[in-house]
């Protein structure tokens, strides 16, 4: 039996805002998140990029006990925590905490699921257990919770812990289609009846001397130092590349008859999920999107549904120089001449690539979408590319009905994902 999958809690931790609302109140203003990037005791002058959207002013313990363990869990996870929380109650979930672990009230603690998606995880644990061992000559200075902490699966973990989550539980590291991979994995796994509810989404926290460092060697990021807010601006002709953010998005989805049985808030249904590869090279996108088209068809055919009938795309919309036009053909082979008539945004205009939690705060700003009947602009969009030539809502957000709604993430190594949302009917 397929069971039918909703949305009943989301919760954002963004570079433009924490929580749901706040974020997409700026996400409408056109908000950018992107500013002047400092690390302590490192010379920026090093970085070709010295640029970034971080989340300031975070503080997890506002939202989960946390006490000793704050010392070795990472950044990333804490993102993850957090975001879980506030999704589950806007899912209207009682948690109840003890000394160090909370429950989740009314339901099955093995029917409750966690799949989350991560790319870096806990990075910043590994760098400085490193500096640790260099300055120190050897592992005898180091932390034993480095290891268990650092990997991509403590993410996860840490959340299946902290919430008596006993269902299945794994992370996803397709690098940027992670979270949309997971959420994907989470909408199979329930339609298929194995758990009541999962929670589901990502988090990423990149934003650290080593691994920022490496995105700069590649060369994938924008240099508009000079201009922060400006810098961001998928589809536009001047764009120059990628801004990294970090954060959380995590949904909680539950299978139809759960949700109804406890009266929950539905947001969204997912009807259909597709996920293809490249197989082409490590970070470079084939070039005509061929395996991006096939995802979208393998989403569109589960959904039941023909291209006339999404109303929205909530594009990848990187604002490098290979993704936007790459992504442009590839929705144009997939919805031929209503390709022209769908609005399109990317929401990292304003927030950044989350890399690893993309597909989680993007599936959010969707869900809003279908809920609101507004599209979110794409912001810093001032000076067309004749390769990037549909309409990508620039500058302004815009009123417009959506019933179905597309998001889409494709990450480096070739991994594309797909979702296909739709407002709940009954």
């Amino acid at each position: 039996m397929d069971h039918r999958v909703v949305v009943t809690g989301m919760g954002a931790i963004t570079p433009i805002g924490i929580g749901n609302e706040v974020y997409w109140e700026n996400l409408l203003a056109g908000v950018s998140g992107v500013k002047r990037l400092e690390f302590p005791d490192v010379d920026m002058n090093q970085y070709r990029t010295q640029i970034a959207a971080p989340v300031d002013d975070f503080d997890p313990e506002q939202f989960v006990p946390l006490g000793k363990e704050s010392r070795y869990l990472g950044r990333t996870s804490k993102f993850a925590l957090a975001a879980t929380k506030l999704a589950l109650e806007n899912a209207d979930f009682e948690v109840i905490f003890g000394k160090r672990y909370g429950e989740i009230s009314g339901v099955d603690p093995f029917k409750i699921g966690v799949i989350l998606g991560v790319a870096g995880g806990n990075v910043e644990l590994l760098e400085v257990a490193h500096r640790v061992f260099v300055e120190d000559h050897g592992p005898r200075r180091g932390s034993p919770h480095t290891l268990p902490y650092y990997l991509l699966s403590a993410v996860s973990a840490t959340i299946g812990i902290k919430f008596s989550c006993h269902g299945m539980n794994y992370a996803v590291p397709t690098a940027c289609s992670s979270a949309s991979q997971a959420i994907g994995n989470s909408f199979r796994h329930l339609r298929n009846g194995w758990e009541d509810m999962i929670i589901t989404g990502g988090a990423d926290a990149c934003i650290t001397p080593v691994t920022f460092g490496g995105f700069v060697q590649m060369r994938a990021m924008s240099t508009r130092n000079h201009d922060p807010e400006k810098a961001s601006r998928p589809f536009d002709r001047e764009r120059d590349g990628f801004v990294m953010g970090e954060g959380g998005g995590i949904l909680i989805l539950e299978k139809l008859e759960h949700a109804l049985k406890r009266n929950a808030p539905i947001y969204a249904e997912i009807i259909g999920f597709g996920m293809t590869s490249d197989a082409y090279h490590i970070t470079v996108p084939e070039t005509e999107g061929y395996s991006f088209v096939k995802a979208i068809e393998m989403a569109l055919y589960e959904a039941g549904i023909g291209p006339d009938e999404i109303d929205y795309i909530n594009a990848h919309g990187t604002s490098t120089k290979l993704n936007d036009p790459i992504e442009t053909r590839a929705i144009k082979t997939a919805f031929g001449k209503r390709a022209y008539e769908i609005p399109i945004s990317s929401t990292k205009s304003m927030i950044g690539h989350l890399l690893g939690a993309a597909g989680g705060v993007e599936t959010i700003a969707t869900i809003l979408t279908i809920r609101d009947g507004t599209v979110h602009p794409t912001i810093n969009y001032e000076f067309p590319d004749p390769e990037c030539d549909l309409d990508y809502v620039p500058n302004k957000s815009r009123k417009v009905p959506v019933r179905t709604a597309m998001s889409t993430s494709l990450g480096f190594g070739g991994f594309n994902s797909v979702l296909i949302l739709r407002q709940y009917e009954g």
